[in-house]
């Protein structure tokens, strides 16, 4: 089966740092071109995907510079590690709206070009959408939660339009998001004892995974959750 891109264009959130700097390296690597939509102006076209309005201006954009939009990778994300009974609702909002809405909005806009010449979406879900978490981030894990079964719900409802909607969910990254896991000793220790296969992944390999599931190889796969968490799950 055939893991090549070319002649693709694939738009990646959030493709500045991390797990999306990694998946736009592998995505061009195997022959598609990408465009970059990060709150970086330095590193992508700088965009607030939590914006209707501004989301759909950059689609079309997008799609008539590039003669189309065949993949969407849907990574840009937030956090806020605190207690519940901590947590404010301004700081509830800005988690859910960028891990889950732009999610909505982002993956709307692409249908309106895929659906005459299919294409595939992959969203970043996270090991914490399908389990209670380790640390308290209840925002994360609810928006990423609705993450996971919106791409089981336009999976369903896009099949026929020949888009192919999918999930990756990751465990712990070493990335910005995480770097207050990776700096403290003790809580690094409570989640490797939550990797049975004794490593955690680097952000290549979820960009592997992604790559995968947005090639012909994966041409038969939609609404799926792929882990990419050293077993965490199968605990």
């Amino acid at each position: 089966m055939n893991l090549t891109l070319e002649g693709k264009h694939a738009i990646v959130t959030g493709g500045a740092r991390g797990i999306g700097a990694a998946t736009v390296d592998m995505l061009i690597e195997a022959g598609a071109s990408v465009t970059v939509f990060d709150n970086n102006p330095e590193s992508g076209v700088p965009i607030d995907v939590t914006s209707e309005s501004a989301v759909e201006q950059a689609f079309a954009a997008v799609a008539k510079e590039r003669s189309g939009i065949d993949i969407l990778v849907n990574n840009a994300g937030s956090g806020a590690r605190k207690p519940t009974v901590d947590l404010k609702l301004d700081e509830w909002k800005a988690v859910v709206e960028v891990n889950l809405t732009a999610t909505f909005i982002c993956s709307k806009a692409a249908h309106r070009y895929m659906k005459a010449r299919g294409g595939a979406v992959v969203n970043v879900a996270s090991v914490m959408g399908l389990s209670g978490g380790l640390f308290p981030n209840a925002a994360y894990q609810a928006s990423k939660g609705g993450v996971v079964n919106l791409t089981r719900a336009l999976a369903l409802e896009w099949a026929a339009d020949g888009i192919r909607v999918n999930a990756v969910a990751p465990t712990y990254i070493k990335t910005d998001l995480t770097a207050s896991i990776f700096s403290n000793p003790d809580l690094l220790d409570v989640v490797m004892q939550h990797a049975p296969l004794g490593r955690l992944p680097e952000p290549a390999d979820v960009a592997a995974a992604i790559l995968y599931l947005c090639s012909d190889a994966a041409r038969c796969i939609t609404g799926i959750v792929l882990p990419v968490d050293s077993g965490y799950l199968a605990r």
